[in-house]
């Protein structure tokens, strides 16, 4: 059998290639998306805008907080990723990057952000991102992920971390709004993973991951999705009754609207026997999330 490491059209290693092979370890992407919810909750937090120092550190920390994380998630699965066509070019996968290597880069990674934290923000901020690093890798990657399809909803807590590491960071505490800030992105979590997890079944049927979409009927998975759908978005509303003014009340009726009609709109396509399309919802939930905490952002700085 013909292996990555003797393909003849294998591009050679050079300098660049390993640098952005690093890089892909941390999932960037991914980081984006949890640094999009994190300077807003600093707003918030602060009611204005705080230093920029300490949002610069925070967004540091945060960074290679997710990027440890990340690149020990693909350490540790990096089994599964060779096999499955939507992971099957990650570093580790390709062999540009030795697992040693990549378990050493998380390591380093995840001491240097935890003692970045604790010496640029605060003792408070430095544990809640070493728990989502720990969390993260241990609960969800080693102890979840193979086992339930349960996976995706408590692992997800992983990722609604950074909202109380960036209130953290401001306050040196968490309140109320820090938690409803947290469930927000909770009952997010499921829908916009199992919308993706839809449109690569085969893959984690193949890679032998219980995701839901893998174990459970295309119906059973939709209505869990409207499910956990609506519970965000009273999530949302109850952070406008608790800690927002209109700006931020309006973008969260608009949006949450739009997102429940989709929600509503995939379950009933799947009863029909339609194409489900799960990437509709699936591209939809990131544009939510964006939308929300640049509402958050606004009203904080406009209002607060």
């Amino acid at each position: 059998m013909t292996t990555v490491e003797n393909r003849a059209d294998t591009p050679p290693r050079t300098a660049g290639s390993v640098l952005r092979a690093y890089v892909a370890l941390t999932k960037p992407r991914i980081v984006e998306l949890l640094l999009v919810t994190t300077v807003p909750t600093m707003l918030l937090a602060a009611r204005g805008v705080p230093s920029l120092w300490l949002i610069a550190a925070t967004l540091i920390g945060g960074s290679l907080s997710a990027g440890a994380a990340n690149t020990l998630n693909c350490y540790v699965d990096r089994d599964i990723d060779r096999v499955m066509h939507r992971t099957e070019n990650r570093p580790l996968a390709t062999h540009v990057v030795s697992p040693r290597a990549a378990l050493t880069f998380g390591v380093t990674l995840a001491v240097v952000s935890t003692v970045w934290f604790a010496v640029t923000t605060n003792l408070l901020s430095a544990a809640l991102s070493l728990t989502a690093i720990l969390f993260y890798v241990f609960v969800y990657t080693l102890g979840l992920k193979r086992r339930t399809p349960q996976n995706i909803v408590w692992g997800g807590a992983a990722g609604c971390m950074p909202v109380l590491i960036g209130w953290s960071a401001v306050t040196g505490e968490l309140s109320w709004a820090a938690l409803v800030l947290f469930a927000i992105i909770f009952f997010w979590t499921p829908p916009h993973f199992w919308a993706l997890a839809m449109r690569y079944r085969a893959d984690y049927a193949a890679a032998g991951v219980p995701m839901l979409p893998v174990v459970a009927t295309p119906l059973v998975v939709t209505r869990r999705i409207v499910g956990y759908s609506w519970l965000m978005v009273v999530a949302s509303l109850a952070l406008w009754a608790l800690d927002s003014s209109w700006i931020y009340g309006v973008a969260a009726v608009t949006a949450g609207g739009w997102f429940l009609v989709e929600a509503h709109l995939l379950l009933a396509r799947v009863r029909r026997g339609d194409d489900a399309a799960p990437m509709r919802l699936f591209h939809l939930s990131i544009s939510y999330l964006t939308i929300l905490f640049v509402a958050i952002a606004v009203d904080a700085v406009v209002l607060l």
